[in-house]
């Protein structure tokens, strides 16, 4: 059992439902949008994933905590999750990778957990009345007074997260093996595997902050531009749809994944909106309208492209169409953006660099480079 079994503890939606259960990771209250997380492994990329920022993640998985915690898989410098909730904590972790339990770093992080509660039916619940605020707290089981606090913490909607997550500075993250290409990836909350992946195919990647005017972009002489993942509501985000639309006016090749896909498609002229319950795990199907194939993927996103399907939308720096969608709700997974008949950008809502899997997209990133290749 965990540290805390015998320190209860309470998680209140903002509908009133409750759940009951035992104190898991630190002491303390946490708040934040309730949403659930499919994925049965790679749960310390999930924590570390700067796209969770705000967000308390259930995980769908019953058993957590099996491989421990080890210092090569974070995908950022820590833990992001506003609060953590699981089923069946493992007793002790069984991998020779793992440094220390799950729960000591959460502990560490000051990370508020709870234990022990039907995540099932807490699931199933958030899928019937959709994704909502939620309070977690170890320190009172006054339902109704933490109820009072989940109702008075801030909503998703509306919600401008980049500046808390993106870098403070700019960082190059050299290419492997000879140099091929340069791109300046902007970070709304990137995560550690996409850099890694670009290098491997001889990209320079340098890391920008999200405030970074394009007259920084432009002096580096990309050969392609990059927006990463990130949390919040893509409608809040003016700066960086207007520093897109310079990057895409000034005719650089783009490429754009889940948070960079939603502002790609606002940069165009599209709308975006928020889903029920969004799509968080890695085991969602998505269609290449181009080639009829069909990926198994890894996403984690509340909000959506409002596109339309099937046929070209003129816009100023080309003809844009949908090019990816998700064969369980049909929301718009990718888009792509052409001149003269010309791949200049592209984008998806999912994470072809995904860590722990499934791979299936990582073409995505060879296309970027055929893309970039094609420019020259």
């Amino acid at each position: 059992m965990n540290a805390h079994q015998e320190q209860q503890a309470i998680l209140v939606l903002e509908d009133g439902r409750t759940f009951h259960g035992q104190a898991y990771g630190a002491i303390g209250e946490a708040f934040g949008e309730a949403v659930f997380a499919t994925g049965m492994s790679g749960y310390q990329e999930t924590l570390t994933d700067p796209s969770y920022r705000g967000q308390v993640v259930v995980q769908t998985a019953p058993h957590i905590g099996n491989t421990g915690w080890n210092d090569e898989d974070d995908e950022s410098a820590r833990i992001w999750v506003a609060g953590y909730v699981v089923r069946d904590p493992a007793p002790r972790p069984s991998s020779w990778r793992s440094k220390r339990p799950l729960e000591a770093e959460l502990v560490r992080q000051g990370i508020v957990g709870i234990a022990g509660i039907d995540t099932r039916a807490l699931t199933r619940h958030l899928r019937e009345r959709g994704a909502m605020r939620v309070g977690l707290s170890s320190v009172t089981l006054d339902a109704a007074a933490l109820l009072d606090q989940v109702l008075a913490s801030p909503q998703m909607a509306g919600a401008n997260l980049v500046g808390d997550v993106t870098t403070a500075q700019p960082y190059v993250v050299p290419p492997v093996g000879g140099k091929r290409f340069t791109v300046v990836a902007v970070d709304l909350g990137i995560k550690a595997m996409t850099p890694t992946l670009m290098a491997r195919r001889g990209i320079e990647v340098h890391v920008v902050p999200a405030s970074t005017p394009f007259a920084d972009i432009a002096a580096l002489q990309p050969d392609g531009v990059f927006f990463s993942n990130g949390p919040g509501d893509p409608a809040t985000a003016d700066a960086e749809v207007a520093l897109l639309r310079e990057v895409l006016a000034a005719g650089i090749p783009f490429f754009g994944i889940c948070f960079g896909n939603q502002l790609f498609g606002r940069a165009l002229g599209f709308g975006t909106y928020k889903l029920k319950y969004g799509h968080r795990g890695i085991n969602q199907p998505v269609q290449d309208l181009t080639t009829g194939i069909v990926e198994v993927t890894a996403h984690n996103h509340g909000f959506a492209v409002d596109a339309p399907r099937g046929h070209d939308v003129a816009t100023p720096y080309g003809v844009a169409r949908v090019s990816h969608i998700d064969l369980n709700d049909d929301v718009v997974e990718g888009l792509e953006l052409r001149r003269d008949g010309r791949l200049v950008g592209f984008s998806v809502q999912y994470h072809p660099e995904a860590a722990a899997g499934p791979h299936d997209a990582a073409y995505l990133f060879d296309r970027f480079t055929d893309m970039m290749g094609g420019h020259r």
